[in-house]
């Protein structure tokens, strides 16, 4: 892909921006990839207007051409998957093995979703009367991804919407629109132009989206306050919403477990993408029984790790994947410092070139301390000893925050009995973080509102019609 400039996507044409210029950077090097221009309000009114226009026509496809049609895209990312993987490492940042591993979802979520049927649901079917519950497409959908998965979630946003019959609009992050970017030029080389369009842009145009009268739903991923505000603009239309917000998970350790058997799996869930994930786990309650050993243990993986630039080979750690969010990571860590923990691992940014910070393991610190009642979305991991595990559930659930949880032990009763009081969309036993096609997946508190994936988040693209038809 030529990275001498990032465009715009915009009925079925590559336009350049022509609104404020920006650059895309290495978060390894820290030197540009790209430079561009967003677009205007005017083209994102361009881009909803052919969204629109395409809309009346995409809706009266069958199901069974979009099915096709949507397979023939995860042909395209699959035929192009090494080109895409390292677009990722480029502009995010994560190891080339990772990156490989969402181009991997982005089909695998591509095809499901193909596949996927829509039901239509008999309420009644009598002598005299039948009555349907039927799904139509909602109109125009908008996509506003974030910097940590650009690709997969792109993929998570659009493909649901497009198997319903909707046309969208996609506004990718600043920071990493090229994986994007390439992949709208694949989805239009199979759809008609206009079914999927792209803009870039920041604060101006997020707004103008929110706001707009021609956008039918917003679907987000990202920060709390962005989706409160997305939120109350929303309510001009009363647009349809999907908020995948913020997470501050938290993982229960119980007594007995093994520490061995446990802790490759904690530790990966905590850091997956440099701990750069909604769902990642990010407080850590600890039995005292087990306590020291099992952070002794993370701490040994951690320095493990191997850091450098993603595509470099045996790389294990990439860099946090913008300064900003490296400088949060500082500060959260720096003032548990202050407040008495104990680094057993990392602590600092590495002197080097690019975002580099090291995975890092504080103990000796409990709720109230900035790193565990904050949100640090990076490589530093809390973790607090506790004694009961009455004591252990309330500060778990201490928190305004309930997208994912996880209880880890020998027992999956006793583990099941404590993950049905924890406050949170999803709870794992013994894992974290993993999400699939077929399991619904959201939050509750301020992590978000309405689901993705599966039936229930497909759904989540329809409008419900009943047809009563007297007989």
């Amino acid at each position: 892909m030529d990275f001498s400039a990032c465009n715009l996507f915009i009925d079925g044409a590559k336009v350049a921006g022509l609104g404020d210029a920006f650059d895309v950077i290495n978060p390894a090097t820290e030197q540009p990839l790209a430079s561009g221009n967003t677009a205007s309000v005017e083209q994102l009114n361009q881009a909803v207007d052919a969204a629109r226009r395409a809309f009346q026509t995409w809706r009266q496809t069958t199901d069974a051409d979009r099915t096709t049609l949507l397979h023939k895209i995860a042909d395209a990312i699959e035929a192009n998957a090494d080109e895409l993987a390292r677009i990722v490492v480029q502009e995010q940042g994560k190891p080339l093995f990772l990156a490989q591993g969402e181009v991997g979802g982005a089909v695998a979520w591509t095809r499901y979703n193909a596949d996927l049927a829509i039901p239509v649901k008999v309420i009644e079917d009598s002598e005299h009367k039948r009555i349907e519950a039927q799904r139509k497409p909602l109109g125009v959908v908008a996509s506003i991804t974030p910097w940590n998965w650009p690709l997969m979630i792109a993929i998570w946003h659009i493909i649901p919407a497009l198997r319903s019959g909707n046309t969208v609009v996609c506004k990718p992050s600043g920071l990493t629109p090229l994986s994007t970017l390439r992949l709208i030029e694949l989805i239009n080389d199979v759809l008609p132009a206009g079914v999927v369009n792209m803009v870039t842009g920041e604060r101006e145009i997020g707004e103008a989206i929110s706001l707009h009268p021609g956008i039918d739903k917003v679907i987000f991923t990202g920060s709390t306050p962005t989706g409160q505000n997305i939120m109350a603009n929303a309510a001009s239309n009363l647009k349809r919403l999907t908020l995948e917000l913020g997470g501050n998970d938290a993982a229960i350790v119980l007594p007995g477990t093994d520490v061995d058997a446990v802790a490759e799996g904690i530790f990966q869930t905590s850091f997956l993408n440099m701990g750069q994930t909604c769902a990642a786990l990010k407080r850590l309650y600890v039995h005292e029984s087990l306590h020291d050993a099992l952070c002794e243990r993370l701490a040994s993986l951690a320095k493990e790790q191997v850091l450098d630039n993603g595509l470099n080979e045996g790389v294990t750690f990439g860099p946090v994947q913008n300064a900003r969010q490296l400088q949060v990571v500082s500060e959260l860590v720096e003032d548990a410092k202050a407040q008495g923990a104990r680094i057993l691992s990392g602590g600092e940014p590495l002197q080097r070139e690019g975002y580099f910070y090291p995975p890092t393991i504080v103990t000796e610190v409990s709720n109230g301390v900035r790193l565990v009642d904050e949100e640090q979305f990076g490589p530093a991991l809390p973790v607090i000893r506790y004694r009961d595990l009455d004591d252990a559930v309330q500060m778990a659930n201490d928190c305004s925050y309930g997208l994912g949880g996880s209880v880890w032990g020998p027992d999956p009763a006793a583990a099941e009995a404590v993950a049905r009081r924890l406050e949170c969309g999803t709870v794992w036993i013994n894992g974290h973080a993993e999400v699939l096609p077929h399991a619904p997946f959201g939050g509750c508190k301020l992590s978000g509102l309405g689901v993705e994936f599966g039936v229930e988040g497909l759904l989540e693209y329809t409008q419900l019609q009943i047809i009563n038809s007297n007989r």
